[in-house]
């Protein structure tokens, strides 16, 4: 591993401690740290370095070329544009897919990129800016990143692999999504809501049953969406972002997957 490689792969070392730190806390501080979700602003700081220190890493490394950084900024446009066109109505979301696409040719650097950026851009034309953004960046860059480290496959086994990752991505989404609002989101005294004073497992368990009354169809229908739409278009887009990564002599870190058609 290069000098170049080990720095990105700092980068995402630290933007995943920064993604357990962001969602896990709840389980384990007490009330009386004074941690609230006042922390969301101080997390969206820590978000855009992040971004940008992988995609400096990676032009420094000459893993990313002109080319391959002007086909992150249209994929990015492209996810901005379908993001209010779905509006997230029963689950139903046009953007991961091109995520898990992209991060499954480009890496795992570009895949944490393009969602973090993308989220960041579509919430900004859709007023969707607010406390729970850096946590939506975060979220969304992982569905990018972990794409980028999936097993090497080819043809129809390499979209089934790409399927089933894009409904098991849309779960945990939602599932973290829905965790980062949970402990303020209703009152205490039931059995749904968040104890401070319970213990990490006894949360969870209260966690699992607010998700599954409140979220269970949203995110079954993320999960079918990202399925269909990676059986649908994955064969061909992944031969386009292959070309294009061919030509723009870009190659990527943590990527398992052949850049071969």
């Amino acid at each position: 591993m290069t000098g170049s490689d080990r720095r990105v792969s700092a980068a995402l070392v630290v933007a995943l401690v920064a993604g357990v730190v962001a969602f896990a806390w709840p389980l384990f501080l007490r009330p009386e740290s004074g941690i609230s979700a006042a922390q969301a602003p101080i997390l969206f700081a820590l978000v855009l370095p992040l971004v940008l220190a992988i995609v400096l890493s990676e032009l420094a490394g000459g893993r990313m070329d002109v080319k391959a950084l002007a086909m992150l900024g249209v994929l990015a446009a492209v996810g901005t544009i379908l993001r209010p066109l779905s509006a997230g109505t029963a689950g139903f979301e046009l953007i991961f897919f091109l995520m898990i696409l992209a991060g499954r040719v480009f890496g795992a650097g570009f895949g944490f990129a393009l969602g973090a950026i993308t989220l960041f851009t579509s919430a900004l034309i859709t007023s969707g800016v607010g406390p729970w953004l850096p946590y939506q960046m975060l979220t969304a860059g992982f569905v990018g990143l972990f794409a980028g480290w999936l097993p090497k496959a080819t043809g129809r086994a390499e979209l089934l692999i790409l399927a089933t990752y894009g409904m098991v991505s849309a779960f945990t989404y939602g599932w973290l999504m829905d965790f980062s609002f949970w402990p303020f989101a209703i009152g205490d005294g039931t059995q749904l809501s968040f104890d401070p004073s319970a213990s990490p497992w006894e949360n969870l368990h209260r966690f699992v049953l607010f998700n599954l009354a409140t979220s269970m169809g949203w995110n079954l229908g993320r999960a079918l969406t990202n399925a269909v739409l990676v059986f649908l278009l994955g064969a061909p887009l992944l031969r386009l972002f292959r070309r294009t990564a061919r030509q723009a002599a870009f190659v990527p870190l943590g990527s398992t997957a052949p850049l071969a058609e």
